[in-house]
Parts: C-alpha cells; structure tokens; sequence
C-alpha cells in the first residue's frame, strides 16, 4: 500500500513500542521517516527494521522534553528531506505512583515535561514548517487518560488531558492552513511501557477491565495513526479517537 507515498514522517519514542510500530507502518506505507529516540541504540534499531524492509529512514536523537531539540530535529529533517508533512508526537513516560496528595513534586515535573511540554515544543517547530510547506497532519498520542482518570498517577491523567486540549486548539487555529491535527488514546497496549511498570497480576487485572479482554497491540494502533495522518482522513482534525478494547465503554 501507499497511503503516505512520496510524505516526510517523523515519530517520537519510536525506539520501541507504539512509536516504533507507527515509525514501520509509516514506512511500509510510502513515506520517508525521521525515527527520533533518547536511546540512540533503539532508535537505530528501528531504523534497520525499516531499511531492511526495504524503506526509508534516518536516526535523529531528540529529547522530547527539550524546546530545543524539538527543534533541532525539525531542522535536521528539512536539511535531509526539504520538508515535513507528517508527524506523530509519541514520546512519553508513566511517572512514579502516588496520591495526588502525596505525588513527589520532581515525578510531576518530570512526567508534564516530557508528556505535556514535550508534545507543545513538537508542535510548535512541526506546525512553523507545515505552514512553510502547504500543509499536513500531525497526531499527538493521548490515552484513555486523556478523558478517565488514572488513579494514583496523577501527573500522567493531567498532560494527557492536556494534550487533547492542545490538539483541539491547534485543529482550531490551522484548520484554514490545511494542517490537520488529531489525538489518539490508546487503551492498555503490550509496551516495554507497560512490562517495565506492572506486575503479571496487574497486567491481567487491565485485560479484564477491556470489553476484549486482552491488551492492544501497538501494531493496532500504528494502523489507527496511519490513517490519521494520510488523505484517507481529510476531513478529520480536532479529534480524539480511543482505541481501548472497550475499556472505556463501560
């Protein structure tokens, strides 16, 4: 297929999991991708699947929390390519467990720096260069969480509330420009994410909590983010979709 035939992609976190699903389908679909990581061994490694897949890539080390490197890597991108025509804003992290009341103050700062801010400097250099380009379409990857709570993570419910708003706002403001935006939230996916912070017990306790009964595959929503940030959705922006197994229809 080609949906993104001849498009210049960039996705965050695409070292692993949900980021490196939608960094391959980008690929698979036609696109030339920026792979952008903290972990440079990861990043390159996401890289060689898609090159050995017969794609194109490029490793470009971003720390998502950093204006700068947002930047940086906008810029590195139009050096490589001559432009950007689509991006997914996937970098984030889980943060410590706590009640709110309880929640240590660095895990908070930490956890809006790279989940809230990050996805703000991302968008802020991303849109600079569509606009400069014509147009595109940009995905921020929300949760669940972006409209339920999480309990005792407080700092994560939070920017992924915010990271819809924000997505929202941006649909609002460059719909005219022909730049797209939409927001994804993700049920419980089987992520490093997830396999780093849960216990076997905790992981079948979700499963259940899931109309499906099983966790996602980040390969599932790898396709959702395709199909968002291709022509096949254009007359979507502002949107936020959930893909959660039914988690959220009970």
């Amino acid at each position: 297929m080609s949906l993104l035939k001849d498009k210049v992609a960039f996705v965050s976190g695409a070292g692993s999991g949900i980021g490196r699903a939608v960094a391959v389908a980008y690929a698979r679909e036609g696109a030339k991708v920026a792979v952008s990581d903290i972990n440079n061994e990861h990043g390159e490694a996401t890289v060689q699947l898609i090159k050995d897949a017969g794609g194109e890539a490029f490793f470009v080390y971003a720390d998502s929390s950093k204006a700068e490197d947002n930047k940086k890597a906008v810029d590195a991108i139009v050096a490589k390519y001559g432009r950007l025509d689509v991006a997914c804003n996937n970098a984030g992290i889980g943060g410590p467990a706590a009640l709110t009341g309880e929640y240590p103050v660095e895990g908070w700062d930490k956890v809006i720096a790279v989940n809230l801010n990050g996805v703000f400097y991302a968008c802020r250099y991303q849109l600079e260069q569509m606009a400069k380009n014509g147009g595109g379409s940009i995905v921020n990857m929300a949760s669940i969480h972006g409209t339920v709570a999480a309990p005792m993570s407080a700092a994560y419910t939070a920017a992924k509330h915010g990271v819809v708003g924000l997505t929202k706002n941006i649909a609002a403001e460059y719909g005219q420009k022909n730049i797209r935006c939409n927001a994804v939230g993700p049920g419980y996916i089987h992520t490093p994410l997830l396999d780093d912070n849960l216990d076997e017990d905790s992981l079948n306790a979700i499963k259940g909590k899931a109309a499906m009964n099983r966790l996602g595959k980040p390969e599932e929503i790898a396709d959702l983010v395709v199909f968002l940030s291709s022509d096949k959705s254009s007359f979507t922006t502002g949107s936020y979709i959930i893909a959660d197994g039914g988690y959220t229809a009970v």
